[in-house]
């Protein structure tokens, strides 16, 4: 964040950094919305693997716009947005592995799958940090929300 916050500032580091973690609040308020929508409209996103998989992708593209911006205002939009696919793809696919799991071990597919998606979250937030050490940590996040766009379309078309 603080790479992101001193191209994004146009002035002190300082309070450029800050205001990018205020930023964070459009992710989160864009996580509430989503939530909001999703209760509201249960009927235009149901719980399908491809419902699922386009969410996701949204959710690369605005990351992968958050880190080709240049300029606060889209970054907070893009937050905003990047929030609303974030919630809404990760719950669809809870409920996906809910409905899914045979009954006999649920819970153990469940664990499964908060611990691997918590884990390549962790570990992304690594590589991407480690990447952008060397090749700046907007190519570094650009070059990995494409990828996950690449990948999740080869993986929708099956």
């Amino acid at each position: 964040m603080p790479g992101f916050a001193q191209d994004l500032g146009h002035g002190d580091p300082g309070t450029a950094y800050a205001m990018l973690l205020a930023a964070d609040a459009a992710d989160a308020a864009g996580a509430l919305i989503a939530g909001i929508v999703l209760e509201t409209l249960g009927g235009i996103f149901r719980a399908r693997p491809q419902s699922a998989m386009a969410l996701a992708i949204a959710w690369a593209v605005a990351l992968l716009g958050f880190a080709l911006t240049r300029t606060y205002p889209v970054a907070l939009a893009l937050l905003f947005l990047a929030g609303f696919f974030e919630l809404s793809f990760s719950s669809m696919t809870q409920t996906l592995v809910q409905i899914s799991a045979p009954d006999a071990s649920r819970g153990r597919v469940l664990g499964l799958y908060n611990m691997a998606a918590a884990g390549l979250r962790a570990f992304s937030g690594v590589t991407v940090g480690v990447a952008g050490s060397i090749i700046t940590i907007h190519t570094s996040l650009a070059v990995s929300a494409a990828f996950f766009v690449v990948g999740s379309l080869l993986l929708r078309r099956r």
